[in-house]
């Protein structure tokens, strides 16, 4: 019994320590901004120049790739005619690296005879300077209308366009596949025209500090309320939010002051991505004299599922609940003119209403939904790497736990089996007599070799 607990539990206890060190880090010089966190999980996405030999990306599948000045990738999917299909690409150039106002990263999802489904841009615009951007594309099921709506093969296509002037370096590409299930009844095929636009009181309480992390996979969990970081110039900063049905996100962003004089145009940059990593909205950019500046989205609608029959991206983009991505970028100007140091920000965030509930899927939500574990995530403050961690230093907990248990249990009944072998070995030779046959006398061995340890049948 003993050997097959130990067999069982060990294990269990040597994966679990595997997992935590098989986590990523960030490795990174002193005073260097930290680099984007690409998920561990990502495998070579292959784009190609032609969709004859594309590759296919699975549901749910996180994929990287390159793409340089004026390329152009080709991914295949296999789509049903029930679900929704999503394709995000985030752009990450090299720090430092020349990016023009017109610098863009487009992604299209397309169907054989090369129909566009659906389509989305991200630029750089006046904030001209390397930062990771992103955009999605989409097959969403609609009745009323024709194309891209039947089970077949699709296409993702991924371009770029760079002026001349910038950098001609490859930009890092992360991909991700994502299908939201159908719905089985009926409901509304319009989406609202109008909701709260009000701002609401700034969040009750002090504010509270978190680090941000650098990328989705490594964003860090916020609930509504004010939150303290810090930014050091030339950085990107992630967070995400749980939004649930029919509640509404506001959200902004203030960059503290500091000493010193100059100027930087458009220093701070703020987006907003939704649960498919599809970009919703950017805030206006802020420039920096030195002075705290503030920057705000506009009013976003409430979360729901009728908002994806917008055509406008801001509502269009609010169509699911789930994980809600803040992207907060901060020019390398700005240590030209202010110093390499750190400057405070404060994020402030409110979530309005209460749940409503969820469209009647066909199939499992997935990251479409808001769970029991992304409320703790958000509340304790944990991006997904460290909830991992959280997670499974229970496991080892609960496992070592488990084996110091079947340990003393072991022990006990070693001793128990010891004494109860002593006391009839010690009866039988009483009962023989000295020299006799069963026993041994004073001074004479038994020529048995003495037993140590557990009884042989552990």
């Amino acid at each position: 019994m003993r050997q097959r607990s130990r067999g069982r539990v060990a294990p269990a206890v040597v994966a679990a320590l595997c997992t935590v060190v098989a986590v990523p880090t960030q490795a990174r010089a002193a005073g260097e901004p930290a680099p984007y966190a690409y998920e561990p999980s990502a495998k070579p996405a292959g784009g190609t120049a032609t969709n004859t030999d594309a590759r296919r990306l699975e549901p749910g599948g996180t994929y990287r790739d390159s793409i340089k000045p004026g390329g152009k990738l080709f991914y295949r999917l296999e789509l049903d005619a029930t679900s929704n299909a999503y394709v995000s690409a985030m752009a990450v150039p090299k720090p430092g690296t020349m990016v023009g106002y017109a610098d863009e990263l487009k992604v299209t999802l397309q169907d054989r005879d090369g129909s566009s489904c659906s389509y989305n841009t991200a630029r750089f615009g006046s904030a001209e300077f390397a930062r990771p951007i992103g955009a999605y594309a989409h097959r969403t099921v609609e009745k009323d209308r024709s194309s891209c709506q039947d089970a077949n093969t699709y296409y993702a296509l991924i371009e770029r366009t760079s002026a001349a002037s910038s950098s001609s370096e490859p930009w890092e590409l992360e991909i991700r596949h994502q299908t939201e299930p159908g719905v089985g009844a009926a409901g509304a095929t319009e989406a609202p025209e109008d909701w709260p636009s009000s701002s609401p009181a700034p969040p009750a309480g002090e504010a509270r500090d978190r680090r941000g992390g650098t990328s989705f996979y490594s964003a860090t969990g916020l609930k509504d309320g004010e939150w303290r970081d810090r930014i050091k110039p030339g950085e990107t900063l992630f967070y995400k939010v749980p939004v649930d049905w029919g509640q509404q996100l506001f959200a902004s962003a203030d960059l503290g002051s500091t000493a010193g004089d100059g100027y930087v145009s458009n220093a701070l940059t703020m987006a907003l991505y939704n649960p498919a990593r599809g970009l919703v909205d950017s805030a206006t950019d802020v420039s920096y004299d030195g002075k705290q500046k503030s920057s705000a989205f506009d009013p976003l609608p409430p979360v729901a599922y009728e908002n994806r029959f917008d055509s406008s991206e801001d509502v269009n983009g609010m169509r699911f609940a789930g994980w809600y991505y803040l992207r907060v970028s901060l020019s390398p100007e700005v240590a030209k003119e202010f110093g390499p140091k750190a400057l405070g920000l404060s994020l402030r965030l409110n979530v309005e209403n209460d749940k409503k509930g969820a469209p009647a899927y066909k199939g499992a939500a997935g990251d479409f939904q808001v769970t029991g574990q992304d409320l703790s995530a958000a509340e304790d403050g944990l991006s997904t790497p460290t909830a991992a961690r959280s997670d499974t230093m229970r496991l080892v907990a609960a496992a070592g736990i488990g084996a110091g248990t079947v340990l003393v249990l072991g022990l006990a009944v070693w001793t128990l089996v010891a004494r109860r072998r002593a006391a009839a070995g010690a009866g039988a030779g009483e009962a023989a007599g000295p020299g006799a046959p069963g026993g041994a006398g004073p001074g004479h061995d038994s020529g048995a070799p003495a037993q140590y340890g557990p009884p042989a049948a552990w």
